[in-house]
């Protein structure tokens, strides 16, 4: 007969501390953390223990007692259900705060590295509508809210369009509006839903694998141009043909429509192949005085205004001359490797998707930059010596790998290398505090500047400029 497992515990009137990863919260119940959701440091709850280990409990607030002055009303109706914008509730200064100190402790506890310069964190200019990219996902598993669950009502369509819901992989919150881009975003999202619900347009089931619509993307940029993107899991040319001119009709501003179709397991659309519909199969964007060509493979920092602080910050780290040999490491499609261009003598970019190099070597084509070449392929798999040798020892190498952050064949390549400056940018703090560990015996950590891409969020991007010792 198997065991009775005893009930979690409930913890009553829990000080929460501090802010922690993934957008939650700590306190302490005894000598266990507790990591708590959706409350902010300074409130006082009773938590409902749902996961117990050995160093830590995490659970839920389910009263609180008192309200932390850091607080702030969140704007979003799905605040608390979208696994979008967890610190909503959170006023924006103690939002910098906290992401600012992210960072130091990741550097500090995990990496133990010693930086000569912290600077403040760069805010955003804009908290709300600054992102140029979104995607939304079709789901015929929509997620019902308490009050439609007590109802009782029968809910016979449960077709959505949305954010997927925490822990709930094939549902979605069927958004009503969203604040994270700009108009005609929410527009957009809204006329496809109906026109495809009055249509009897069938939506995704994840687990089944079946269903019509699957994904709808949408990115513009700060000059206006609109990019719009729908992927389709069947390939029924009626009713895509339906959509796709209902949508050129409506919105006139959309300057590139494009669909896909994908019938593979997971959303990753790096692998399928794009078809416009209407309009151009790209878009433009403008940092500076410089114009980038944007695809629909093309990765593109998700707030472009604050991009611009981003990529400046680095550049004046790094100090270029026009003597300078500079390698830009996972490039994309060439923003930064184009706006260094202008201040050194020659940039090597590297970047494993095609499509985006191809973009790179176009976006020096027309910014009028001839001092660019770019290379296709992983990055681990390209340097190495020979390279190196071939196109000139690097003077500057400036990095911007995904979370995951750099392969450590990456580092010993670097080492190797031995630029007199290295420039790491990473959107997890974390994982380039590990890399940078590998790295202090060569070199000295002058300046760390986190920047705030993400408000709403726990996430930030952050520089960090090495020099050798």
């Amino acid at each position: 007969m198997a065991r009775r497992r005893k009930p979690l515990p409930l913890i009553e009137n829990l000080k929460i501390e501090t802010a922690a990863a993934q957008g939650k919260s700590l306190g302490r119940y005894g000598d266990k953390v507790v990591f708590v959701t959706g409350v902010v440091p300074g409130d006082v709850v009773d938590v409902q223990v749902t996961k117990k280990r050995k160093s830590y409990l995490e659970g839920r607030a389910t009263k609180i007692h008192e309200y932390s002055s850091e607080r702030s009303e969140p704007f979003c109706e799905h605040f608390g259900v979208c696994g979008g914008c967890k610190w909503q509730n959170m006023d924006y200064k103690f939002q910098l705060k906290y992401k600012e100190q992210q960072v130091i402790d990741q550097f500090t506890r995990i990496g133990h590295l010693e930086v000569k310069d912290w600077l403040p964190i760069i805010p955003a200019p804009e908290v709300k509508l600054y992102r140029n990219k979104l995607e939304f996902t079709f789901s015929n598993k929509k997620w019902l809210t308490i009050e439609e669950i007590q109802s009782d009502q029968e809910f016979d369509d449960r077709n959505g369009l949305g954010f997927h819901i925490p822990g709930a992989f094939d549902k979605v919150v069927d958004l009503n509006e969203c604040h994270l881009q700009s108009e005609p975003s929410n527009s957009i999202r809204q006329f496809v839903r109906d026109f495809t619900q009055e249509n009897s347009f069938s939506y995704f089931d994840l687990r089944q694998q079946h269903g019509l619509l699957r994904n709808l993307i949408v990115r513009n940029t700060t000059i206006g141009d609109v990019m719009v993107i729908v992927s389709f899991f069947e390939n029924d040319e009626a009713k895509r043909n339906l959509l796709l001119d209902a949508l050129t009709d409506k919105f006139p501003e959309i300057t590139s429509l494009l669909y896909v179709i994908n019938e593979k397991k997971n959303d990753s659309l790096f692998d399928q192949n794009f078809i416009c519909h209407a309009g151009n199969d790209h878009i433009i964007e403008q940092l500076g005085d410089l114009r980038f060509k944007i695809g629909p493979k093309s990765f593109f920092q998700t707030n472009s205004k604050q991009a611009t602080a981003l990529y400046g910050a680095a550049i004046d780290f790094a100090d270029f001359t026009k003597d300078d040999i500079v390698y830009d490491l996972y490039s994309g499609t060439g923003t930064i490797s184009n706006i260094i261009a202008k201040k050194a003598g020659k940039v090597i970019g590297v970047e494993q998707i095609e499509e985006a190099v191809l973009a790179s070597v176009e976006n020096s084509l027309i910014n009028g930059i001839d001092n660019t070449e770019f290379f296709t392929g992983d990055t681990k798999d390209v340097l190495n010596p020979a390279f190196f040798e071939k196109h000139g020892k690097p003077d500057v190498i400036v990095v911007d790998p995904p979370r995951a952050g750099l392969h450590d064949k990456v580092v010993m390549e670097i080492l190797k290398a031995s630029p007199e400056r290295f420039v790491y940018i990473s959107c997890n703090p974390a994982t380039q505090a590990r890399d940078l560990a590998l790295m202090k015996d060569d070199y000295i950590i002058e300046k760390v500047q986190a920047v705030d891409m993400f408000p709403q969020t726990h996430h930030v991007e952050n520089i960090a400029f090495l020099r050798k010792r």
